[in-house]
């Protein structure tokens, strides 16, 4: 191993000797650490920079045996993955390899069975973290191919609508301010925490991907719609859904499909229950959605369309407050004022 650095091993026995023994089989080849209980172990374990590549364990110790040691470390996700290798004069063989020890060294000690059995194991680890590092690589690779393509898609949607595909952009950069503030202070701290926050402000662009099944007749009508061209629009809604959910077919539990999901079909729904296209009302809605259904009305309003002026920051303003707790989330549109200067700050800063 010489040019790399030493892979790490915790040596963890009650008996002094023992562990003088096993560290000089080792320290050429390893890093080693000792601690002579399992308590001890642990406590290394949690206050540790950089996590052993492998804990040889006694099995009988006092404060802690070796069999609760290992049942803490396998049962949190931060150490699970070490190997546990059981040193132990006892038949407990099966017993260790049933509570989750890669494999056991018979005291007496021979220090050529402990030499093979942990160079065996430190070889298996580094080619396991290795292979997971290839197979994030790769998975990001292709998470990041599908999020450039849906991103597209929802881009030329936008050019179709003459918005040059600056509403998806604006939105999903509202979108993050919004998610921020509702972190920082609001009774959805908590939900927000355990959500997918880098995935859901990804989700935004895709929120009218639908728009590609309206025809351009409809979509593109400078006047005010009729009740029948009105309802081709709000299917947008249920194609857009519809979309993502054929993408969900091999990737049930994909975070940023089930939110894109989320976000597509349930953007238009109104928290007292009238929108659509399922009429949910209140929490009902997805979180996602009712933070999208905000970002997406303040842009329409500050946009000029071909069908109207823009209206200014505050007149949008005026028209979410009307519109909390009938259209609105009064959660989200409070969290809106309380960082309304950077909405205003964004759109003068629009080119």
């Amino acid at each position: 191993m010489a040019g790399s650095k030493k892979a790490k091993i915790l040596i963890v026995d009650d008996i002094d000797t023992n562990r003088i023994i096993l560290d000089e089989m080792l320290k050429d080849e390893y890093e080693t650490e000792e601690a002579e209980n399992g308590m001890e172990a642990i406590s290394k374990l949690f206050n540790a920079i950089e996590k052993p590549s492998l804990i040889l364990m006694d099995v009988m110790m006092p404060v802690m045996d070796g069999f609760q040691a290992l049942n803490v470390i396998k049962s949190n996700p931060l150490f699970r993955k070490i190997p546990v290798i059981f040193i132990t004069a006892a038949n407990e063989e099966q017993k260790g390899l049933e509570a989750g020890a890669v494999d056991y060294i018979l005291k007496p000690f021979q220090p050529e069975i402990v030499s093979l059995r942990v160079g065996t194991h430190i070889e298996l680890t580094q080619y396991r973290e290795q292979l997971e590092e290839l197979v994030e690589q790769k998975a990001n690779a292709l998470l990041s191919t599908k999020e450039t393509f849906l991103e597209t898609m929802a881009n030329l949607i936008e050019y179709r609508s003459v918005e040059s595909g600056q509403h998806v952009m604006r939105t999903k950069d509202l979108s993050g301010l919004i998610i921020e503030q509702l972190i920082k202070s609001s009774p959805y701290a908590g939900e927000m925490q355990n959500t997918n926050c880098p995935a859901m402000i990804k989700a935004v662009p895709l929120h009218d991907i639908g728009k590609i099944a309206i025809p351009d007749s409809v979509l593109l009508k400078p006047g005010r719609l009729t009740d029948e061209e009105f309802k081709i629009i709000e299917t947008h809604t249920t194609v857009g859904g519809q979309v993502i959910q054929s993408l969900m077919l091999n990737e049930p539990d994909d975070d940023y499909l089930t939110l894109c999901h989320e976000i597509c079909l349930h953007h238009h729904e109104r928290w007292d229950g009238s929108g659509y296209p399922t009429k949910l009302s209140g929490l009902e809605i997805p979180l996602p959605a009712r933070i999208v259904a905000l970002v997406d009305v303040y842009d329409a309003l500050v946009t000029e369309r071909c069908y109207k002026k823009a209206f200014t920051h505050e007149q949008a303003a005026k028209i979410l407050e009307n519109s909390s707790g009938n259209h609105l989330d009064p959660v989200i549109v409070k969290a809106f004022f309380e960082i309304q200067d950077k909405f205003k700050d964004y759109e003068n800063k629009r080119p």
